[in-house]
């Protein structure tokens, strides 16, 4: 099946939304799903290259868009049926298929789904999740959502068969047809690549929002359909990110390269012991906004910017 369709759904999925609310799901005969694990080649989209690797320790900020309704029926990457209800994502570099938590940070609501496809294509997105998904995390009718997407661990084969691998891992059971809605509150920990300060300042950062108590949030790390409620930000933005460095210089170097887009700076950032220096443009409030400045920042050679959700 060819991916590429998928960008173009992407694009025209909020301008349908009304009509696709209102059509009932068609009923689909289902052969045998027959997914395999595989981490996938590297490929390139649009002059992007993409580059699909183990990444045990991913967690990342974003937009989340949803599809479906061309692609009842038929093979995710993976070699997976593509089944609207199920709890099921699609993203550019995890393994797959793999259990992940997407968090809904306009309003909480925190799930885990099963990725087993490649996308999105839209540029400024960093993952499509299912119909039921969207639906479950509260932005179904309005297309996109501002996430937080962070891995769990391998999924069981569609047949059962446990992932290869040298250590046990957390095995996902079937998939329900219609998952619950049951939801729990929980805390979840800080937002990856939170706070900002001023450029090019190394000032001491603000303390982040608290760690929770230990894994409350991730004591099930399977797709069950259970939606949990966790504590977010008031308000949060969208920054255009270009890159992240260890040095200074070299953040300086890639916005003099990229000034031409106009309005990127360096804020700086403690991570894992270390200081980051991230070149950014922001921050913006609608999507349209980011979209428009990421497409800026691409046509200039950007190829590796992103979408991220900030305070």
């Amino acid at each position: 099946m060819s991916r590429s369709l998928r960008h173009v759904f992407a694009v025209a999925a909020v301008a349908g939304l009304a009509t696709a609310c209102a059509s009932p799901q068609p009923t689909v005969s289902l052969p045998p799903s027959a997914g395999v694990y595989k981490v996938g080649n590297p490929y390139q989209i649009d002059g992007t290259w993409y580059y699909p690797h183990e990444q045990p320790d991913y967690d990342e900020t974003g937009i989340a868009s949803w599809y479906g309704p061309t692609f009842y029926g038929k093979r995710t990457a993976d070699g997976e049926i593509f089944d609207a209800n199920a709890l099921s994502a699609a993203h550019r570099t995890l393994p797959m298929p793999v259990n992940v938590r997407v968090t809904n940070l306009d309003n909480g609501r925190s799930l885990v789904v099963r990725v087993n496809d490649r996308g999105p294509f839209a540029k400024g997105r960093i993952i499509d999740v299912s119909e039921r998904a969207a639906q479950l995390l509260g932005f179904y009718r309005e297309g996109t959502a501002r996430v937080r997407v962070t891995y769990l661990g391998r999924a069981d084969l569609p047949n059962g068969t446990p992932q290869p691998d040298e250590t046990p891992v957390q095995v996902a059971s079937a998939l329900p047809a219609a998952p619950t809605g049951k939801i729990d509150v929980t805390k979840l920990d800080a937002l990856p690549g939170t706070p900002v300060a001023a450029a090019p300042a190394i000032d001491p950062l603000p303390s982040p929002l608290p760690t929770p108590e230990p894994a409350e949030l991730d004591s099930n790390l399977t797709p069950t359909g259970q939606v949990t409620r966790v504590p977010v930000p008031a308000v949060t933005h969208l920054y255009v990110q270009a890159g992240a460095f260890g040095s200074y210089d070299n953040a300086r170097r890639l916005t003099e390269r990229l000034k031409g887009a106009g309005g990127l700076n360096i804020s700086s950032i403690d991570r894992n012991g270390a200081r980051l220096y991230r070149v950014r443009m922001g921050p913006f409030d609608a999507v349209s906004q980011a979209d428009a400045a990421l497409a800026r920042v691409t046509a200039l050679g950007g190829t590796d910017a992103q979408i991220v959700v900030d305070r």
